[in-house]
Order: C-alpha cells, then sequence, then structure tokens
C-alpha cells in the first residue's frame, strides 16, 4: 500500500464549513456490500471470487432514515468522549507568539502538547498565558511536556478555545462550541470531535431505542496527532499516536450477547470502531471491559473481528482515516462512493454529511499490526 493510492481531488467548496441548520439534517450515503452480504466474513463462509462479486450498491439517503436501515437487536457502539478547549495562545521569554494545541492531559498540572512557533523553545524557558503560565519541561518527538503553574483543565476552561481541524477556516464561535460536541459528550479528554456522532439528536437515539437497536459506549479520547499528515509514502513504516481508550463492562457484555443472538455490531465513527477492533485483537476476537493506550492503524488488509457496519463521514486525501475505510468496505467500493459524493455534492469533513457503509465480505484478512 502507497499514500499516493488514497489520494483524490475535492473541491474546496465541498468542505463544509459550518454545521447544517439542525443536528441530524444531514445526508446519509448508504454503501451496501457487494459479493456474499452481511456478516459472511464473520461467519466464515466462503469468500465469492472478485469475478462473481457484484459490485456495492449505493444509495442516496437521508439521515434521519437512519432507523429503517437498522434492525431490532443491532447495536450501535458510541464514543462519548468530550472536546476540551485545547488550544492555548501564548508568549515566550523571548517575546515570540506561541500557541500550544494540548494533545492529553498528563497530570493535574502537566500537559503534553504541540507548539508552534517561530523557533521552538528550550528546555527550561516559560511560556506566558494571559494569566498564569507554564514550564516547558522537555521534547518528545513532536509534542512537549509542559508543566502548568495552575490545574490544567482549569487553564483550558478559562483561557482556551475549541480546536477546531484545520481546513474549517473560522474562528470558533457560539456555534461550534455547540455543535462541535455530541449530545452524548461525557468524558472530557479529546482534541477532536468524533464527527459521525455529530449526526445524533436526543430525538434521533429515542427512535433507535424505539425501533429495538441497542446503544452501548466506549470512550476514545482523540490525540492531537489526528491533525498530522502522513508523511511516508510506504504505509508499513507509519506509525499512529497514541490515544486513550476505556471500554465498559456493559459493552463488553452487549457486544457478545448482540453477536449471540444474530445482530449486528454497528460502530458510530472510526473512533468506536478503532476502540473495539483493537481491544478484539488483543484479546483473540473478543471484546472484553478496560483501559489502555491504541496505536493501531487500520489498512486494506486488515482483520475485522467485531464491527459489520460503521457510519462515518467523509475523510481527507491520505489520511488514515480514507485508509481505515477502505480496508472496512473495499477500495474500490470507497473509489466509488467518494466520486458519487462528489458528482452529487455531498458536504465533507466533520461538519459534512455521513455514511453508512457494510463491511465488505472479504475484509477478514491478515492484520497488518500482528506478526507474520
Amino acid at each position: 500500500m502507497r499514500l499516493s493510492d488514497f489520494d483524490f481531488e475535492l473541491p474546496p467548496e465541498l468542505i463544509a464549513q459550518h454545521p447544517p441548520a439542525e443536528r441530524g439534517a444531514s445526508r446519509l450515503l448508504v454503501v451496501r456490500a457487494g459479493g456474499a452480504g452481511d456478516g459472511a466474513a464473520a461467519a466464515g463462509g466462503a469468500e465469492a471470487r472478485p469475478e462473481e462479486r457484484p459490485e456495492a450498491r449505493l444509495e442516496d439517503r437521508l439521515f434521519a432514515d437512519l432507523p429503517s436501515l437498522l434492525a431490532p437487536g443491532d447495536l450501535l457502539v458510541l464514543n462519548d468522549t468530550r472536546v476540551i478547549r485545547a488550544r492555548l495562545f501564548g508568549v515566550k521569554d523571548t517575546g515570540g507568539r506561541v500557541e500550544a494545541l494540548v494533545e492529553r492531559v498528563s497530570g493535574p498540572k502537566e500537559a503534553i502538547a504541540m507548539l508552534r512557533a517561530s523557533k521552538p523553545p528550550k528546555p527550561g524557558s516559560r511560556i506566558a498565558w494571559r494569566s498564569g503560565g507554564a514550564e516547558v519541561l522537555e521534547r518528545a518527538d513532536e509534542f512537549w511536556r509542559l508543566r502548568f503553574d495552575d490545574p490544567v483543565m482549569e487553564v483550558l476552561e478559562r483561557e482556551g478555545r475549541l480546536p477546531l481541524p484545520p481546513y474549517i477556516t473560522h474562528a470558533p464561535g457560539a456555534e461550534d462550541e455547540r455543535r462541535y460536541q455530541t449530545v452524548y459528550a461525557r468524558e472530557a479528554g479529546s482534541v477532536a470531535a468524533p464527527t459521525a456522532g455529530l449526526h445524533f439528536d436526543e430525538a434521533m437515539l429515542a427512535r433507535l431505542r424505539n425501533a429495538g437497536v441497542g446503544l452501548a459506549w466506549v470512550t476514545l479520547h482523540v490525540g492531537a496527532g489526528t491533525f498530522q499528515p502522513v508523511r511516508v509514502e510506504d504505509l508499513s513504516r507509519h506509525r499512529m499516536h497514541a490515544e486513550r481508550y476505556e471500554v465498559p463492562e456493559a459493552t463488553a457484555r452487549a457486544i457478545a450477547d448482540t453477536r449471540a443472538a444474530g445482530g449486528r455490531v454497528v460502530a458510530v465513527g472510526t473512533t468506536s470502531l478503532r476502540t473495539l477492533e483493537g481491544v478484539a485483537a488483543a484479546h483473540d476476537g473478543a471484546v472484553v471491559a478496560g483501559a489502555g493506550e491504541t496505536r493501531l492503524f487500520v489498512r486494506p488488509g486488515f482483520r475485522f473481528r467485531v464491527v459489520d457496519r460503521l457510519i462515518t463521514n467523509f475523510h481527507l486525501p491520505k489520511s488514515t482515516l480514507l485508509m481505515l475505510v477502505s480496508a472496512f468496505a473495499g477500495m474500490e467500493t470507497i473509489r466509488r462512493a467518494y466520486a458519487h459524493a462528489i458528482a452529487q455534492r455531498y458536504r465533507f469533513f466533520s461538519y459534512g454529511d455521513a455514511m453508512l457503509l457494510e463491511r465488505s465480505p472479504g475484509a477478514d484478512g491478515h492484520d497488518p499490526n500482528d506478526p507474520l
């Protein structure tokens, strides 16, 4: 796999700069798998040869149609992380300006951050915020370890700004404070929203429950590395940044019960999928409760063990998220789906429209994260 395999041309006007007028008032591209159909790979069924496999089908729908596209007994797994005001602006000892993006809070007064300045700060130097400041302790790869004068979360709440993605060109405002956060966000710690969840409002969650669809929760705190581009052409050399996750016991039990009853596990967003598949890869296919860190890199050839369907937004060219959906639904299927979405003027990226993907019958290959 090469980085250039995941490039495409996107008209700039299709990059959504603002959310739709109402949460959930989005389009939904349904991508139905060709071949053996739902769950064939998970059940170990024989995979059709490429020349025998029917082409995937694309359907233009609305996100409001989602309950009718699921079945009683299906289980949606959602990421309940909450976006923090992770972007800070300050001044170095030398007078130069510095922008800090807190990647994670590592202690009451310590944080790991990305720093942007005309010249890198030196260990032992200080950064002054509007009130208080932080000492630069050391550099760790692309990040810096900082010790704050005051509790980090207090500083972020007092002075931090919402870390909108770089392709959103306006400064964050009141609309973003409300809409760049899921309605079920509970656990503070992310520097980017799990954007597939932005489409859900309380009314949709109630409709799903009333339709017999189960809801379960995981937490994966999206780190600052999500904004970093892939810098190597040979994807086997790319290393993912670490992200913290937690799987509650109730979620592990709900997944086991759903699979035992023949229901489908539907991940809401790539973060939910990476959490479930990362845990399963480490526990012989089982989702077990616990917390830890994951560096899981999902690319074509990955062996999926848990997730049957995926709700996700449209992703950036050459991104690891585009590689993930290509692994899940098939590279040619995703190329067709994205070409269709561009032709039909779907809205892209965080504030854009959504897709409902079925897992390709061939998505049960060797996990490239496992040793051969």
